[in-house]
C-alpha cells in the first residue's frame, strides 16, 4: 500500500508546482502596502518596496513578478551612489474626498526616471524624463518631477517608478493633492529666487567695492560667489529648466564640473584673503593636492564614472572645507585680524557642508528639508558674513596705512638727521676723492692715449705681416712674366737684325741691272739661306711671349690696386666678387700649384662697403685655409679652397670652407680673440681673425663657423647689401 502511493503523490507535487510557476508568470505582483492619502502632503518613504536592478536590464513586466523587492523602513531611503538602476513601487489609495492627487520625487538631478501608473494590472499613465533629457519631457514643467494622480474616492493605483543615477541618490517621495504639490513647489521656487537675490546682491556690492578700492580679495571673492550660484542653480536643477532646457547633457556634466569650481574658487579666495602663502607656506603649498582631486574628479565624469566622480566630489569638499578651516584657525594664532571674522563666516559654512555631506553618506544626520537646504543656507549666511569680513579689512588696511604714515614720516626725520650728519662727512671725503681721482683721470688718459697708440701699431703690424708675407709671392709672380720678356728680346733683336739684313741685300739685288730672272733667283737663294720663313714664325713667336708676359703682368698689377684699395676709408659700393678674384691672384704664390681653388659664383649686387678692408678679411681668411691645408697635406697636393656666394633676402652670403685640419670646439670659441693663434711662434700675431671680426661687425654683418676637427673648416659671412 505504501509502495502504490509514493507516485501519486510525486505526480501531485509536480502538478502543484507546475500550477505555481504557471500562475507567478503571469499573474503580476501587487505591491504589499498601501499608501493611504488622508488630505494632507505626507512622506511615503516607509510605504516603498525597491528592487535592485544591477545590469539595469529589467522590463516593466519582469518588474511586476518580481518578487525580490524589499520593504523600506525610512522616511528617505538612501541609496548612495552605486551604478545601479533601482525599480520602485507603491499603492495609492484615496481615502479623502479630493480625487486630483500628485506625488512628487524631490531629486532634480537624478540621470532618467520613468513612471508608470497601473489600473487593475494595465498602465493607465506613463512617462520617462530625467535630468539626462530635455526639459519638456516632463508632464509639470519643474525640476523636480511631479506627477499627478487621478483616483476615485476610495480607489487604489499602483505605481512603478523605475530610477538611475550617476548621483547621490536619496528617494524623498511626497504624496499629496494636487493643488498641495503644486503649492510645495512654488513655495520652493520663492526660497531660492530669496538665495539667488542674496548672492546677487552680494556679487553687486563687493564689485562696486573692487571698483572703489582695488583689492584683489573682491575679484576673488565675487568669482566664488558667481561658482556659488553656478552649482546651486545646477544642483536644484533651475539650470536646466530656465538655460539649458534643450541641452541636457551639457546641464548634467555641469554638476560636476561646477561642484568642482566651487571648491577651487573658495580654496584661491581663502589663500588670498587669509594671506596664507605669508602666514602657512606649507599650507599655502598643499592646496594644490586639491587642485588635482578636483581635477581628477572632473575627468572621471568626462570618461562616464559619473559614480565614483560624485563620491570622489564629496568626500573631497568635505576635506577641502576642512583644510580651509584648519588653514584660518593657524593664521588666526598667528595674529592675523582678518582670520577672525574669516573663521566666524566659514564655520556657518563648514557646519552646513558637512550636514549637506552626511545626508548624502546617510551617515549620523537623516535626510529632510532642512538638510537638503543646508548648502544653500550656508553659502547664503556665508556670503553675507565674508562680506562684511572684506569690509573690516577695508578698515585694517586703512588703519595699517595710517600706521605705516606714521612710521614712515618718523622715519624720515630720522633719515633727514643722518643724512645732515653724513653730508658734512662726505664733503670733506668727496673734496679729498675728488683730487685723487682726477690724479687717476689724468693717468688714465695717458694710458688710454698709450693703449690707443698700441692698438694702432698692433694693427698696422698685422697689415705688415700680412703684406711682408705677400711681398715674395707678389715678387715671384710678377718676375715670372718679366722672364717672358726679357728672354725673349735679345732673340727677337738678333731676328729682327738678319731680317734687316736681308731686306738690304734685296734691295741691292733690287737695284742691280741683272735680269728679272737672274734677280729673282738671287733672291730666292737669299731667303733660302736665311730660312726666312721659319725666321718669320719666330719673331711672332717672340712677340707672342712678350704680349702674354705684358698682360700677365699687367693683370697682377691691376689685382694688386684691386686689392690695395688706397681709398678704402671710403664707403662705396663694391662688386664683392672682383675684391675675392684680386685677392686670389695676390695669394696665388701661396697655392704653390698644389693647392685648387674652386669657385661657385651667385649673382651678387653691388655692396656697400669698406672695399679695401674687406679684402683684408678675403686675404686673412684664404692664407689661414692654406696654413691649414699645408698643414694637413705637407708636400703633397689635394688641397681645395672653395668659395661660395649667394644673395637672399637683402644681404649676401659667402662661404670659405676647405678641406685642411679643421678646429676643435675650444679653438672655436677663441678664435675671434686677439693675440689668439694655433700657429707657431714667429708664424703669426694672432691679431688677424680679430681684425676680421671686426671689420664684419662694422659692417653690421655676421661671422659663423662650422668645423670638425681633421676634416676641414666653413667660415661663413653675412653682409647687408645696404648699411643702415
Amino acid at each position: 500500500m505504501i509502495a502504490d502511493k509514493k507516485p501519486i503523490s510525486f505526480i501531485k507535487f509536480f502538478v502543484l508546482l507546475l500550477l505555481t510557476t504557471v500562475t507567478s508568470m503571469f499573474t503580476p505582483a501587487k505591491a504589499q502596502n498601501v499608501v493611504a492619502f488622508k488630505g494632507q502632503v505626507q512622506v511615503i518613504g516607509k510605504d516603498l518596496e525597491i528592487l535592485t536592478d544591477t545590469n539595469s536590464n529589467i522590463p516593466l513586466t519582469a518588474a511586476m513578478r518580481s518578487t525580490a523587492y524589499q520593504q523600506v523602513d525610512n522616511d528617505f531611503p538612501n541609496l548612495a551612489t552605486k551604478p545601479y538602476s533601482y525599480w520602485i513601487r507603491f499603492t495609492v489609495k484615496d481615502a479623502s474626498a479630493d480625487t486630483s492627487l500628485a506625488i512628487q520625487f524631490n531629486q532634480p538631478i537624478v540621470d532618467s526616471i520613468s513612471f508608470y501608473q497601473l489600473s487593475n494590472g494595465k498602465v493607465v499613465q506613463q512617462n520617462k524624463s530625467g535630468h539626462r533629457l530635455n526639459f519638456d519631457t516632463r508632464i509639470i514643467k519643474h525640476q523636480s518631477y511631479i506627477y499627478p494622480i487621478s483616483l476615485k474616492k476610495g480607489g487604489e493605483s499602483t505605481v512603478y517608478i523605475h530610477v538611475q543615477s550617476g548621483k547621490q541618490l536619496i528617494l524623498p517621495f511626497y504624496l499629496g493633492s494636487a493643488g498641495q504639490i503644486v503649492e510645495r513647489a512654488f513655495f520652493k521656487d520663492i526660497t531660492f529666487g530669496i538665495y539667488v537675490g542674496i548672492i546677487l546682491v552680494m556679487i553687486l556690492y563687493n564689485f562696486f567695492v573692487y571698483i572703489s578700492v582695488r583689492d584683489k580679495n573682491y575679484l576673488y571673492y565675487i568669482v566664488y560667489l558667481s561658482m556659488v550660484l553656478l552649482t546651486q542653480s545646477s544642483l536644484e536643477g533651475y539650470l536646466l529648466r530656465f538655460v539649458l532646457k534643450n541641452h541636457p547633457l551639457v546641464a548634467d556634466m555641469l554638476v560636476y564640473i561646477t561642484s568642482a569650481l566651487i571648491g577651487l574658487s573658495a580654496i584661491e579666495f581663502s589663500k588670498n584673503f587669509l594671506n596664507s602663502k605669508v602666514y602657512a607656506p606649507t599650507l599655502h603649498k598643499f592646496s594644490y593636492v586639491f587642485w588635482g582631486l578636483y581635477s581628477f574628479q572632473i575627468l572621471l565624469a568626462f570618461l562616464g564614472h559619473y559614480n565614483l566622480s560624485y563620491t570622489i566630489m564629496l568626500a573631497t569638499a568635505m576635506f577641502s572645507a576642512l583644510y580651509v578651516l584648519f588653514m584660518a584657525v593657524r593664521i588666526l594664532m598667528k595674529g592675523s585680524r582678518s582670520a577672525k571674522y574669516f573663521l566666524i563666516a566659514w564655520s556657518i559654512f563648514i557646519v552646513c557642508v558637512v550636514i549637506y555631506v552626511l545626508k548624502d553618506f546617510n551617515v549620523i544626520l537623516p535626510y529632510n528639508d532642512l538638510t537638503n537646504s543646508a548648502l544653500l543656507i550656508g553659502s547664503a549666511l556665508e556670503a553675507m558674513l565674508l562680506s562684511f569680513a572684506l569690509a573690516d579689512r577695508i578698515n585694517v588696511l586703512k588703519e595699517e596705512k595710517e600706521r605705516s604714515q606714521e612710521e614712515a614720516l618718523q622715519a624720515l626725520q630720522e633719515n633727514e638727521r643722518i643724512i645732515r650728519e653724513q653730508n658734512e662727512i662726505l664733503e670733506a671725503k668727496v673734496n679729498d676723492r675728488t683730487h685723487e681721482l682726477k690724479e687717476t683721470n689724468n693717468e688714465l688718459s695717458v694710458t688710454l692715449d698709450n693703449l690707443k697708440q698700441a692698438q694702432s701699431q698692433l694693427v698696422e703690424s698685422e697689415k705688415m705681416a700680412s703684406l711682408g708675407q705677400l711681398t715674395a709671392g707678389i715678387a715671384h709672380e710678377i718676375n715670372n712674366p718679366i722672364n717672358f720678356v726679357t728672354s725673349n728680346i735679345n732673340p727677337l733683336k738678333r731676328d729682327i737684325e738678319m731680317m734687316m739684313d736681308a731686306l738690304e741685300s734685296i734691295e741691292k739685288v733690287g737695284l742691280s741691272n741683272t735680269s728679272v730672272e737672274a734677280k729673282q733667283k738671287e733672291i730666292d737663294a737669299l731667303k733660302e739661306e736665311l730660312d726666312l720663313d721659319y725666321l718669320t714664325y719666330e719673331i711672332k713667336h717672340l712677340l707672342k711671349g712678350i704680349n702674354e708676359g705684358a698682360v700677365r703682368t699687367a693683370e697682377i698689377v691691376k689685382g694688386l690696386k684691386i686689392f690695395s684699395r688706397l681709398d678704402e676709408d671710403d664707403l662705396k659700393y663694391a662688386d664683392l666678387h672682383e675684391g675675392i678674384e684680386s685677392t686670389i691672384i695676390i695669394c696665388n704664390n701661396l697655392f704653390n700649384n698644389k693647392v685648387a681653388v674652386e669657385r661657385d659664383f651667385g649673382q651678387l649686387d653691388l655692396v656697400e662697403c669698406y672695399p679695401g678692408k674687406l679684402n683684408q678679411v678675403f686675404l686673412n681668411l684664404i692664407s689661414n685655409s692654406v696654413y691649414a691645408i699645408n698643414k694637413k697635406f705637407g708636400e703633397n697636393n689635394g688641397g681645395i679652397i672653395n668659395i661660395k656666394t649667394r644673395e637672399h633676402d637683402g644681404h649676401v652670403y659667402l662661404h670659405f670652407s676647405d678641406n685642411g685640419v679643421g678646429m676643435s670646439e675650444e679653438t672655436q670659441h677663441k678664435v675671434f680673440e686677439p693675440f689668439f693663434t694655433t700657429k707657431e711662434v714667429g708664424e703669426g700675431t694672432g691679431l688677424g681673425m680679430s681684425i676680421v671680426y671686426n671689420t664684419i661687425k662694422r659692417h653690421n654683418g655676421n661671422i659663423t663657423i662650422n668645423s670638425t676637427f681633421g676634416e676641414g673648416c666653413e667660415f661663413i659671412i653675412e653682409l647687408p647689401l645696404k648699411l643702415a
